[in-house]
């Protein structure tokens, strides 16, 4: 079963947080907060972190800006995954996207239901692949951001997790680019 090998070596990766709000600063931004204490608890860099409006348009632009930087490997957004009108996180996400990673929502889901039963259909958590970056949407509470690094990220971007993870194949993400 999943297990971490104390034989490898721990590989570090950069991530960037973004945060969906019409409404919160970097001050009382608890989601935001969640995933940066637990990213470099864990031993990752954290490169960058931003808020911004829930408007589809330029949540995409600032993930496809992330996605062209060497220097971000992988990108962890919270808030607008719910059903509202102005919840366009998923979309923003899939705009981009080259590869769904359509089971990480399906792992979030059965992660959520064990915390919060039946309310988990509730939410669109998304993950997916473009530019050779992992790209991941929560929910926007500390909650669910807490559920989704503890249950599924912390183990997928850790390099020594078997049997296996993202971390080992993130050079291998933009091989189709490199082709002739």
């Amino acid at each position: 079963m999943s297990r971490i090998d104390e034989n490898l070596e721990f590989i570090p990766v950069r991530i960037a947080i973004l945060t969906v709000s019409d409404t919160r600063s970097l001050e009382d931004d608890r989601s935001g907060q969640t995933l940066a204490d637990r990213i470099e608890g864990a031993g990752h860099i954290l490169v960058d972190r931003k808020i911004i409006r829930d408007e589809r348009t330029e949540i995409a632009a600032l993930l496809r800006l992330w996605i062209a930087d060497p220097e971000i490997d992988v990108v962890i957004s919270t808030g607008g995954t719910g059903l509202t009108g102005r919840d366009v996180t998923v979309e923003a996400h899939r705009d981009v996207y080259e590869k769904e990673i359509e089971a990480f929502g399906t792992v979030f889901t059965m992660v959520s239901m064990r915390k919060i039963g039946t309310s988990a259909v509730q939410s669109r958590a998304t993950g997916g692949v473009a530019g050779g970056t992992y790209l991941f949407a929560l929910p926007g509470s500390p909650g669910a951001c807490k559920d989704a690094w503890d249950a599924i990220l912390e183990k997928q971007l850790d390099y020594r997790h078997r049997p296996c993870n993202f971390v080992e194949i993130l050079p291998r993400l933009d091989e189709h680019l490199r082709r002739k």
